[in-house]
């Protein structure tokens, strides 16, 4: 699980049906999720004696705690609309329109630099378990390598000049 964070990619969840235990804890690890309006999510391994805390680790940093602290105690599953209201999904279509909605986010991202994309993940992840005001020199610091390299240059002078971006992909730095 904690491998799709450490990854320089996005991972993005496509859920059309029920995440249980490890699933949602899955879920919960991913950078987007996407669920079917019919999706449940659950931990009920304290109904069979088996409490869910590994998947807590994950769950516990997407949603408020009370709520999950609810789902671990009670088992009970919750809905996608629920999953969605509490962080854990960030968006819940029709089972229709699920692929066709996670590949549209996925090409999305896809047009995107891969380092650039790669940077901020990572630091948002590495901020996220910082203080206020650790999270900040560490987000300033990313902006400053972000602003070094071939691709963060090419977005600004793009930007400057109204045309889309033509994105290097490389990790490069730009000769300033």
């Amino acid at each position: 699980m904690t491998l799709i964070q450490d990854l320089p990619v996005p991972v993005i969840a496509m859920v059309n049906g029920v995440a249980t235990a490890a699933g949602c804890q899955l879920v919960a690890s991913c950078d987007i999720a996407v669920a079917t309006d019919k999706s449940t999510f659950s931990t009920p391994g304290v109904s069979v004696g088996l409490f869910c805390s590994t998947p807590a680790v994950a769950i516990g940093r997407a949603m408020p705690r009370k709520v999950v602290m609810e789902m671990l105690l009670t088992g009970r599953p919750i809905s996608a609309q629920d999953a969605l209201l509490h962080g854990l999904v960030s968006r819940v279509v029709c089972e229709e329109q699920l692929e066709e909605t996670t590949l549209a986010i996925a090409r999305r991202v896809c047009e995107c630099s891969r380092p650039v994309v790669a940077l901020g993940k990572s630091v948002f992840h590495r901020q996220m378990s910082e203080g206020r005001d650790e999270a900040y020199a560490c987000a300033s610091a990313a902006m400053v390598e972000n602003l070094a390299l071939w691709d963060g240059q090419e977005g600004v002078r793009a930007f400057l000049e109204k045309r889309r971006p033509v994105w290097s992909n490389t990790d490069e730095e730009a000769h300033m």
